[in-house]
C-alpha cells in the first residue's frame, strides 16, 4: 500500500496510462458522463470529496500543459473560478456546452462529489521535461 498520495487503486491506475496530450475531465456530481470513458467516480456525498480537494491531488500527480472550463464558472461559481485561475494560470474558457462536447472525447473522467454549478475543468497533459 502506498504511504501518500493518490490511494484510490483505480484512479492511481489511470493516470499512470496517460500519456502526453491525453485529457482529464475532473468534473462535479451533475456533469453527464457518456459511456466507453474510463470513468473514476470518488462521489461519495454531496460536497464529498469536493472539487479543490481532488483538483489539488491530481495537479500533484500529473503534469498539465493547459485547462478549459466554462465560461458561467465566472458568473456561477466565482469560488470555483478564482480556484481554478489560481491553480491553472493557462485557463481556457468557453460555453458549457462545448465543454461537455470536448469532455466526451476525454481519455479520462474523474467525478468529484461537487455539488456546485460549474465546478469542472479539462486538463490537457504534458510531460515533465
Amino acid at each position: 500500500m502506498r504511504r501518500g498520495g493518490i490511494l484510490n487503486g483505480a484512479l492511481a491506475g489511470a493516470l499512470a496510462r496517460l500519456g502526453h496530450t491525453d485529457r482529464v475531465l475532473v468534473c462535479d456530481s451533475g456533469m453527464p458522463l457518456r459511456r466507453g470513458a474510463e470513468i473514476v467516480d470518488l462521489a461519495f456525498l454531496p460536497g464529498v470529496p469536493a472539487f479543490g480537494t481532488v483538483l489539488d491531488g491530481l495537479l500533484a500527480e500529473i503534469v498539465v500543459e493547459g485547462a478549459t472550463a466554462a465560461q458561467e464558472v465566472r458568473e456561477a461559481n466565482r469560488a470555483c473560478d478564482a480556484l481554478l485561475r489560481e491553480r491553472l494560470p493557462t485557463l481556457a474558457y468557453v460555453p458549457h456546452d462545448w465543454l461537455k462536447e470536448l469532455g466526451r472525447a476525454c481519455e479520462l473522467v474523474v467525478r468529484t462529489g461537487e455539488a456546485h454549478p460549474y465546478a469542472n475543468v479539462i486538463l490537457s497533459c504534458g510531460v515533465p521535461f
